[in-house]
């Protein structure tokens, strides 16, 4: 109940924490780059800082940052209509409230804990982390849930995380130190450590805090879930290394020291200072609240009791056959379900307390990484005595505002986007050796491609695909296909019962067809699956509010059984000739696109966000790989996508300065290098720009023709 009320206390704050914390947080900009500079000072750096980024260039690189997408022809006029001295400032708290920057980082966090639609509980995980993102749940409380949870796979989402690596204690050992630390210990499960002080004793003695958890799949139910042992898995000596009889479990041990419990650091007095606020607040709005509405209604939601009440129902009778009676006996589904897990729950206490500084420095490395384009600690998650921060004093100033303003993700965003080093250009002119020595004091701006999927979501900003662009039948396109035909008997006729008791894939394969057709045939890389969060959160309450036990099942008889083991075989099956004919189908080929972080995610590996960097988020440690590639190359140039986004629709605003009454080629030109490149372009770019749109025959075409170029350049791909 404790932790609950944390949540609950926290969560009905949030609004007022938020606001307050982001009026604040420009302010700490300012002072983040005071103790950067302070500390380059100190450590004899001498060059000077390039300058900040012009305001358009800044909205770019903003919008790209938080909302994961260029800015619109809208969005940009807006911006510059807002007195200068307010356009920064205005554009972040818009952008800070736009449901996009939800959506851009769940995949941030989606990354950094490896979650997988297409896993146990992954979509639900993932959907609980956009909740979490759009609440601003505290990262500490986030934390602890994905360490500590237990539950049935989709029901308790923070599960998956631990289903992810099949709750196998070695993998999540250094899964953990990792992900939540930057504390690489894998390699210390075989070994010592060769390049750091960890033993295999350290990592076993970690290892042990997830040592009583294990995976439990069921098969009557397809049920998948975690449950905890009496004993553990963790046994010391190594299996190998001594007699079976001799190996005991290992005792738990936390890999770091916390600051001492007596003393009182200001960040730690302020964190403190804060949640009493918060808690005072929840207090006072609890006495004004209606009587009518209990204190559990408040607390725990209608979610959490009603799985109250289901684990507290007596135990269901079940009428199955005897093995599945002997596994029910053997497994106490509902008390395994039931029991927290209390060694996961320490080690989440350990890792996500305030005291371990391990925890808010790889926290605030990461999101400085992602948005400055290169960490004070390179690789982000490998803090080690071999590889110290190269700026300790900005990297502790950035852990302690953070954990001081109750490990709010979205103050920490607004710090760093708002300070010198986010807002500096790129060394341009310099030798190598220069730039890097600005880049690695932070007074440079590196090269940073769009993630995969931000370069999706632009292109479609940029080419108007979010909407359809053209009228109903504008685009029908006819396309042969292969298909397979079934041929009747002498005298039967075929009909889609009769093809589906066949057991034939033709009826299956003409829906396919259909749906190919309905949104555009061919082989598609660029579409996928969008994943409806709200909805599978809402699932996952439902199948919270079940009591988690084996469903009753039916003793079949000896007839039924024999009846489908007939079907499998496809003894019942009919028989039928079949032939492949050349059909043509008709389809409008007007496109539309959903955001590509709404997809099902990881993407397929031939899909166009896996093509530019996305990982599969099976493996830790591994991170996008921004390279460019042929492959790469290729999807630009010929990808349906690009081809849409070029083409010019009757919907758009630019279509009547082309063909219109009144042809204005020139603020054509205008709008295509704002709506693409987010700037004016110069007085020669419109020139060849208008030389491009006279050789494409018409002048649509020779607009697509120019909008096609802008869209494969490498501006468009980088930040400014």
């Amino acid at each position: 109940m404790a932790r609950t009320w944390t949540v609950v206390c926290l969560a009905v704050l949030t609004a007022v924490n938020t606001s307050v914390s982001l009026a604040e947080s420009a302010s700490d900009g300012s002072r983040l780059s005071k103790v950067l500079n302070h500390e380059n000072a100190e450590l004899g750096v001498t060059a000077k800082p390039v300058s900040l980024v012009d305001d358009t260039a800044y909205l770019r690189r903003v919008s790209v940052d938080l909302i994961g997408r260029i800015p619109n022809h809208g969005e940009i006029e807006e911006y510059l209509a807002w007195p200068a001295a307010e356009r920064r400032s205005k554009l972040i708290d818009r952008l800070m409230a736009d449901p996009r920057f939800v959506d851009r980082w769940t995949t941030f966090f989606a990354d950094m804990l490896r979650l997988r639609s297409n896993s146990p509980g992954g979509a639900a995980a993932l959907a609980f982390v956009h909740k979490s993102v759009e609440d601003d749940m505290p990262y500490d409380e986030l934390a602890r849930r994905f360490i500590s949870a237990n539950g049935k796979a989709g029901a308790v989402p923070e599960v998956a995380y631990v289903l992810g690596d099949d709750a196998d204690p070695m993998a999540l050992a250094g899964v953990t130190s990792q992900v939540f630390m930057g504390i690489r210990i894998s390699c210390a499960q075989c070994h010592d450590h060769p390049f750091d002080k960890w033993t295999r004793e350290d990592f076993y003695g970690f290892a042990a805090f997830f040592g009583k958890t294990r995976r439990y799949e069921n098969q009557f139910t397809n049920t998948v879930y975690t449950q905890e042992m009496k004993t553990s898995s963790v046994l010391w000596p190594p299996e190998g290394d001594a007699e079976e009889s001799a190996r005991k479990p290992v005792l738990p041990k936390f890999l770091v020291d916390l600051i001492d419990s007596k003393a009182r650091p200001d960040f730690i007095a302020r964190l403190e200072s804060t949640r009493k606020s918060e808690q005072d607040l929840i207090e006072a709005s609890l006495a004004a609240s209606s009587k009518e509405s209990s204190i559990d209604d408040l607390l725990l939601g209608a979610a959490d009791k009603a799985l109250d009440r289901a684990r507290g129902k007596k135990k269901s009778s079940f009428d199955v056959a005897s093995e599945a009676r002997r596994e029910r006996e053997s497994i106490d589904l509902k008390a395994d379900m039931r029991s927290e897990s209390e060694l996961r729950s320490d080690l989440a206490e350990l890792i996500a307390n305030p005291r371990n500084r391990f925890f808010a420095w790889n926290f605030v490395n990461r999101v400085w990484a992602d948005l400055v384009g290169r960490g004070i600690v390179e690789p982000v998650d490998d803090f080690s005595d071999a590889n110290t921060p190269s700026h300790p004093q900005t990297l502790d100033f950035l852990a302690d505002e953070f954990v001081a303003g109750g490990f709010q993700f979205k103050p920490l965003v607004k710090m760093i986007v708002t300070s010198e080093p986010y807002q500096r250009g790129q060394a341009v002119g310099l030798d190598e050796a220069e730039q890097e020595e600005l880049r690695a004091a932070f007074m440079a701006a590196p090269a940073r491609r769009m993630l995969g999927e931000v370069l999706y979501d632009s292109i479609l900003t940029a080419g108007h695909l979010f909407e359809y662009k053209h009228p109903k039948g504008a685009n029908m396109k006819t396309v042969a296909e292969r298909i397979r035909v079934a041929m009747p008997r002498e005298g039967e006729e075929i009909t889609p019962q009769s093809l589906a008791s066949a057991g034939s894939g033709t009826a299956m394969q003409g829906q396919m067809n259909g749906a190919m057709a309905a949104r555009g045939a061919g082989y598609n890389l660029e579409s996928g699956i969008e994943i409806d969060f709200d909805n599978i959160l809402k699932q996952a309450k439902e199948k919270a509010n079940e009591a988690v036990v084996v469903e009753k099942m039916e003793v079949m008889s000896a007839e039924q059984l024999e009846a489908e083991r007939m079907q499998m075989e496809g003894g019942n099956r009919r028989r039928f000739r079949y032939v492949y004919k050349t059909v043509e189908r008709t389809y409008d080929d007007n496109p539309v696109f959903g955001s590509a972080f709404r997809m099902a995610s990881p993407a397929a590996p031939q899909h166009f966000v896996r093509i530019f960097g996305q990982t599969d988020r099976t493996q830790v440690g591994v991170p996008r790989d921004h390279s460019p590639s042929m492959r790469q190359a290729l999807m630009m140039l010929n990808g349906k996508m690009t081809h849409e986004a070029s083409r010019v629709g009757p919907f758009e605003p630019m279509h009547k300065l082309l063909v219109g009454k009144a042809p204005d080629v020139d603020q054509a030109v205008r709008i295509a290098y704002l709506e693409i490149l987010t700037r004016e372009p110069a007085a020669e770019e419109v020139e060849l720009a208008k030389s491009i749109i006279d050789e494409g025959g018409t002048t649509l075409e020779g607009m697509a023709d120019l909008r096609w170029v802008l869209l494969n350049s490498n501006e468009f791909r980088y930040l400014p």
